[in-house]
């Protein structure tokens, strides 16, 4: 049986990446981390998304507050804001949470080797998201290697491979990819600030917002909130 494990925050990419493996393997697995981050909500609302796709899935929790460095961890940095995508500023955001996809693929291997899984899929891009060191195709390409020295994966014969479809793609091409597979985007948080109704000022909010518009539809998120009231 083909089987993966989909590293699964519940924002934009990871849905579509949920989403997209379910058309490719026989069997799904989410794997989602509760870091400390501030926005915590992302993880209830990855088991909602989890649950509605019959998805079993694991919470690993991982207290990144103990490193700390990131507006994500520390509650006492303050969380970036911005007007519009252009005045995003260039270098690492103070929302860079240190090797955090590092520490997630690392613990996603681990699982993916008492299990015996050989895919692990995630959601990474690089063309129009925060300047994030690792969500780059080259840090993909350099974690499979160490995961396939450094486990009972080999390198030559029973590799692991971690499958990042989305890498080098915007991220309004990926949601047009999710939409066209019938991906559901109206529990799909991306805020930074930590509830369940967009801030609209972090650079997660504003990317994505910029995405929708691209799409030329409205965020099926604002729309469940406006019907339920919320906003």
């Amino acid at each position: 049986m083909k089987e993966s494990i989909v590293i699964f925050s519940g924002g934009i990419d990871s849905t579509t990446a949920l989403y997209w493996a379910l058309t490719q393997y026989e069997k799904v697995h989410a794997i989602t981390f509760d870091y400390g981050q501030r926005h915590r909500i992302e993880v209830i609302m990855a088991e909602h998304i989890a649950k509605k796709l019959n998805v079993p899935q694991k919470i690993l929790r991982v207290d990144l507050k103990q490193i700390g460095g990131s507006a994500l961890t520390d509650a006492h940095l303050p969380l970036p804001q911005y007007e519009s995508v252009d005045k995003i500023e260039e270098g690492f955001p103070l929302t860079y949470v240190p090797f955090r996809n590092g520490i997630f693929l690392a613990l996603a291997a681990a699982w993916a080797d008492v299990e015996g899984i050989k895919e692990i899929v995630c959601g990474f891009h690089v063309m129009d998201s925060p300047n994030y060191p690792d969500t780059r195709e080259q840090f993909v390409k350099a974690m499979e290697e160490a995961i396939n020295q450094g486990t009972r994966f080999t390198p030559d014969q029973d590799r692991l491979q971690i499958v990042a479809p989305f890498v080098n793609r915007k991220k309004s091409d990926i949601i047009k990819q999710g939409l066209s597979i019938g991906a559901d985007y109206s529990y799909s948080v991306s805020c930074y600030a930590g509830a369940e109704t967009p801030c609209q000022k972090c650079s997660s909010c504003v990317l994505r917002q910029k995405a929708w518009e691209e799409v030329g539809k409205k965020d099926p998120l604002i729309l469940r909130l406006e019907k339920e009231g919320q906003i």
